[in-house]
């Protein structure tokens, strides 16, 4: 495992001036190449879309709620949920590549082929194929938790502050354009092919087009920085993050504010559902919905990473949470499947937003030793109301799907209020110490 994450030898000490430079120079092949890995990767999840794709494949093994709402816990928490467990080993690390590319290969790619077989059996063994595809999407899911933390922190390394909003906003951006050419192709695929071939093609694809992704992110250069924040056991962690949270209430603030927009989430696995249980919607309607979703996401991660990097992430943030409430009072309301491309198309602007400043924005927080805590410490929590937030979806929608979108924009609107009225802009913010 030493030699897996590169622990030996330890990179020798350098001036902050030294690492700036070594970040300017290699910032234009750090762009090159994280871009090329955010396309492809973007490319990959459009033909495992949690919102419409992964949904449809359930609900033809199973009539189970339960399952569906499960698939919202996996990809609410299963990022999210590792991190906080992860910060104290990564802050130890005097290098994250290794971890991210190193690691993450076995724990989130290699996972992904197993939805490609579970799809195989899904008309001879549906019980075996809905056991292998949790698997297999738990798996990349959590697996991507485990090196999340590394992840961020070395694009906070090799992106400069006021260009990271940029950066992962045309990332995402180029990603989601990709990603609604692999939309439309699936909504083709699943159209044209007779069931689980259809499904067998689209899992095929994803898990294809992300191992690729792997690839060119291996090319980032990470400069050499020693470790400097203080050694510190797994003990000593867990005691410290009370007082971290108890000094920092601008932080304490945004936490319970993220938590708020976590619980409005719960609907998001259960709007296709609705779609198809309301109006009997084909499987290739289903796969335009996912265009609809990746044309706004694509809209909005440009503008919000161009908008943050001059007003900061914050703005970004509250307008996804209106968008967002506008998606469920849509959903709610809806009067026939056409009005759903609306509502689809608004769930991916909010979502677009969120991906580019939610993730960025916990990165100018904290100072630069402590990052992999502050974002272990966000995620672990939104994580863990992850798992709670689409178990809640599920019962609901057992009894009301206009319940269930009622009460999700509800809490986007609560965010909305939390992040505008609670918590400060962090961009060249003093850390609050009250």
């Amino acid at each position: 495992m030493r030699r897996l994450l590169r622990v030996d030898p330890a990179p020798p000490l350098r001036s902050a001036l030294d690492v700036a430079r070594e970040v300017e120079r290699n910032y234009p092949w750090n762009f090159a190449f994280n871009l090329l890995d955010g396309a492809t990767f973007w490319l990959g999840l459009s033909f495992m879309s949690s919102a419409t794709i992964v949904p449809l494949f359930v609900s033809k093994l199973t009539t189970s709620q339960l399952a569906i709402g499960l698939i919202a816990v996996i990809a609410n928490s299963g990022w999210f949920l590792p991190q906080l467990f992860t910060a104290n080993t990564v802050q130890r690390l005097p290098r994250r590549k290794p971890v991210v590319v190193n690691l993450g290969f076995f724990t989130e790619r290699l996972p992904l082929w197993l939805l490609p077989l579970a799809a195989l059996l899904a008309v001879e063994a549906p019980t075996l194929a809905l056991v292998l595809f949790f698997v297999g999407y738990a798996g990349h899911a959590v697996g991507a938790g485990v090196v999340a933390t590394a992840w961020q922190d070395l694009v906070a390394r090799i992106f400069p502050v006021d260009r990271r909003g940029s950066f992962f906003g045309i990332t995402t951006f180029v990603g989601n354009g990709t990603g609604a050419l692999g939309a439309t192709f699936s909504a083709w695929l699943l159209a044209t092919l007779v069931f689980p071939t259809n499904f067998v093609a689209t899992f095929t694809l994803a898990a294809f087009f992300i191992t690729v992704s792997w690839a060119f992110l291996a090319f980032a250069r990470e400069p050499e920085q020693a470790v400097t924040a203080p050694r510190q056991s797994n003990s000593q962690f867990w005691a410290g993050l009370p007082q971290l949270l108890r000094s920092d209430s601008n932080f304490r603030r945004f936490i319970l504010s993220r938590l708020l927009l976590v619980l409005g989430s719960m609907g998001a696995g259960f709007l296709t559902v609705a779609a198809v249980s309301r109006w009997q919607v084909s499987d290739g309607v289903v796969g335009l919905y996912t265009l609809a979703l990746l044309i706004g996401q694509t809209i909005a991660n440009a503008a919000a990473g161009l908008l943050a990097d001059r007003k900061g992430h914050k703005l970004p943030l509250e307008l996804s949470c209106a968008l967002l409430a506008a998606a469920y009072v849509l959903a709610w309301q809806a009067p026939a499947p056409a009005w759903y491309y609306v509502v689809f198309v608004l769930l991916g602007l909010g979502t677009g937003a969120a991906v580019v400043s939610g993730t960025m924005i916990t990165l100018e927080f904290s100072p630069a030793d402590l990052r992999p805590t502050y974002t272990g410490l966000i995620n672990t929590a939104m994580g863990l109301m992850g798992m709670v937030s689409p178990l809640i979806g599920a019962w609901l929608a057992t009894r009301s799907y206009d319940a269930l979108f009622a009460i999700s924009a509800l809490f986007y609107l609560a965010g909305l209020v939390g992040l505008h009225r609670w918590v400060r802009e962090p961009r060249g913010l003093a850390r609050s110490t009250s």
